[in-house]
């Protein structure tokens, strides 16, 4: 039996969100800081840059997550790779290559809790069966989720989208009944949530985290000639069309993915650059 104290009643660690098995907890203040650091350890505090753990209370059920990010376990808790010979690593080497997600997410497994590795982004709890078809993530959200979502790799419609959207062609794609925990960079409470009816979304740049699966995103100009895109100021915009949903993050906070002229960046780490090399690399380091 295991008991776990200093925890749940540990006023400096103050838990802020719970879906299923998972539990987001938060340190209000860092309380091991040198004097030379202090001042900047208050400003962090002021400014809600605080470190969040998430605890997973597994009760005979399994959970998937990033390689390296487990802490600690405690109980019986054991873990797999899930890999199930050659042929089947290299096809999840080439998943995580073309999404920059660990090549192989380990499961855990059995009764008993499991700690990850503290993170200063900020953590979103989301129910997968509300996004119908699926979700599609951002590159680099993903930290864990229950083991029965099947997680995809979804390609671009057009090639247009890797080239002038800055997302790269491919993404990690969630789908089916349970929970995934997403590392933001921005908090839930400031993502804007579109609803989208048989209609069409754009955005200028990168700013949309996670939509569905179901939504079909290409790259377009802003207006219908590349004059009038030219003089609007607004280049190319992403475009979303269908039905579903869409994660937006409304500012321009440096720990997303936008530039600072408010546009795509250069991708020089498209995610269809340097797969081989990314496959071969995660065999040598396996």
């Amino acid at each position: 039996m295991i008991s776990l104290n200093n925890l749940a009643e540990n006023k400096n660690m103050v838990v802020i969100d719970q879906k299923g098995v998972f539990s987001v907890f938060e340190h209000q203040k860092d309380m091991s800081v040198s004097p030379q650091f202090a001042s900047v350890a208050y400003f962090m505090h002021e400014m809600n840059v605080r470190k969040r753990q998430v605890l997973c209370n597994l009760n005979n059920s399994s959970v998937k997550v990033q390689a390296g990010a487990m802490q600690w376990t405690a109980g019986r808790v054991d873990s797999e790779t899930g890999v199930k010979g050659v042929g089947d690593f290299f096809g999840k080497a080439l998943k995580g290559a073309v999404t920059k997600e660990s090549t192989v997410k380990p499961i855990y497994q059995g009764s008993g809790f499991l700690m990850l590795e503290p993170t200063y982004r900020y953590i979103i709890l989301e129910d997968i069966g509300n996004w119908g078809s699926g979700i599609v993530l951002d590159d680099g959200l993903f930290l864990a989720c229950d083991a029965s979502l099947s997680d995809n790799v979804v390609a671009r419609s057009n090639v247009s989208s890797a080239l002038l959207g800055g997302e790269g062609l491919f993404n990690l794609s969630l789908s089916g009944q349970g929970i995934a925990v997403l590392e933001s960079p921005v908090p839930r409470e400031e993502l804007i949530e579109i609803e989208v009816q048989d209609d069409i979304v754009k955005i200028d740049g990168n700013m949309a985290i996670a939509w569905s699966a179901s939504l079909q995103f290409t790259v377009e100009k802003s207006s219908k000639t590349l004059m009038g895109s030219a003089v609007n100021g607004e280049g190319f915009v992403n475009v979303y069309r269908g039905t579903g949903k869409i994660l937006l993050a409304p500012t321009l906070n440096p720990g997303t993915s936008m530039s600072d002229t408010h546009g795509p960046k250069d991708s020089n780490t498209t995610s269809s650059k340097g797969i081989v090399s990314s496959v071969m690399k995660s065999a040598l380091d396996l």
